[in-house]
């Protein structure tokens, strides 16, 4: 008898046993499934499903194309050249040839305004969009800044029923938040991949693009090219950030530009205004005394520096404020506007802060004296 009571199947009854409790969706936190059995999990959806229902029919394609000519080498039309290579010679220049492009974007309106990188509409003189579900529609550039790689595009005759993507908050992300980068890459259009948010405030310089203006989000969420200009999604599907970048000597390692950035900058881009970028005109290097000292005693180095920590200007460039204002080469700045500064990102920062035409006081430190020098910024030129 005792055998048979401890190996005996044991069951409750449906009208004993407690209810499971429902399954919920927490407005912070993916949700994490709870069921007992696999035919409840088989019927819910994943949080990546739930946030790319929510934003992928704003996400577009966009394919681009531009006119570029093909001028005749000078050293072609001398008479030598045409004698001794006679019919080799192209004989019709200039020549025109068509460039394409492809990338991505989404629409942020239901005006028809779309955001996306620069680089993907760069010089483009036709621009088509396609959408989610393969509606396409022709689209101008309205503006574009090569400094922070951001575009605004719209599409020329909108019609009234557009999806929009909704916008997040990329001031509060944290390490670790989960990040879902949708666009087309290779021109496979709604793809997505998933991550999690790697790093915050990744310099442009850091990232090995000096020319740009921008503090990335990194993730670990596959870019590859074509996502470009494609939206970086949190868990709830709202826009955190552009995809942008992809570092070619790296593996798992994608940058996109904080969604904040791009509402400060949208509308002027959408009135075809030109975005300020203040700036100074200097090459920069970090410096700590222990590296100044090792360029010191090394007899081959062309410039002998302060050993102090600070930054070092490692180049002036010719008709900027710096060199109208006496910067020099080799100089350390230590202040800026009298806040200590370590690194070349904390003054490209307050520059850009300061805006265009601002007088910024430098505290420099060349050779053993120690200088105030004031630099009056001005508008970066892009042709730079």
């Amino acid at each position: 008898m005792g055998v048979l009571i401890a190996f005996s199947p044991f069951r409750v009854a449906a009208s004993q046993a407690d209810p499971a409790p429902p399954l919920s969706l927490d407005a912070t936190t993916p949700p994490t499934l709870l069921a007992q059995d696999a035919g409840v999990a088989s019927r819910s959806r994943s949080f990546v499903a739930q946030a790319v229902e929510r934003t992928g029919p704003a996400v577009v394609q966009i394919d681009s194309s531009r006119t570029v000519s093909t001028q005749l080498p000078p050293m072609f039309n001398d008479p030598f050249f045409r004698d001794f290579f006679g019919d080799q010679l192209p004989q019709q220049f200039p020549s025109e040839r068509r460039v394409e492009g492809q990338g991505s974007g989404f629409i942020i309106d239901r005006g028809g305004a779309i955001l996306t990188n620069a680089h993907v509409v760069s010089g483009a003189d036709e621009v088509n969009v396609t959408l989610q579900d393969g509606r396409q529609f022709e689209a101008r550039v309205q503006g574009s800044d090569p400094v922070t790689d951001l575009a605004v595009v719209k599409i020329v005759s909108p019609p009234n029923n557009l999806p929009v993507a909704s916008l997040g908050d990329s001031d509060r992300l944290v390490v670790g938040d989960w990040a879902i980068a949708v666009g087309s890459p290779g021109g496979l259009s709604n793809t997505v991949t998933l991550g999690i948010i790697s790093t915050l405030d990744r310099s442009s310089s850091q990232v090995g693009i000096p020319d740009k203006r921008l503090n990335f989000l990194q993730t670990d969420a596959a870019i590859n090219p074509g996502n470009s200009g494609g939206p970086l999604l949190n868990e709830r599907g709202e826009v955190i950030g552009i995809n942008t970048a992809i570092r070619p000597n790296a593996m798992g390692i994608g940058f996109a530009i904080p969604i904040n950035k791009a509402k400060e900058l949208k509308d002027t881009l959408a009135a075809g205004r030109e975005v300020q970028h203040p700036f100074v005109g200097i090459e920069m290097r970090d410096i700590t005394a222990e590296l100044a000292k090792r360029n010191n005693d090394d007899p081959n180095s062309t410039v002998i520096i302060p050993e102090i920590n600070g930054v070092l200007v490692w180049r002036v460039l010719p008709d900027t404020p710096a060199a109208s204002s006496g910067l020099r080469r080799g100089d350390v700045i230590t202040e800026l506007d009298g806040q200590r500064v370590t690194s070349g990102a904390q003054i490209q920062n307050l520059v850009e802060v300061a805006g265009v035409g601002k007088p910024m006081r430098f505290a420099v430190q060349r050779g053993d004296r120690s200088l105030d020098i004031t630099v009056r910024t001005a508008q970066l030129r892009n042709e730079r």
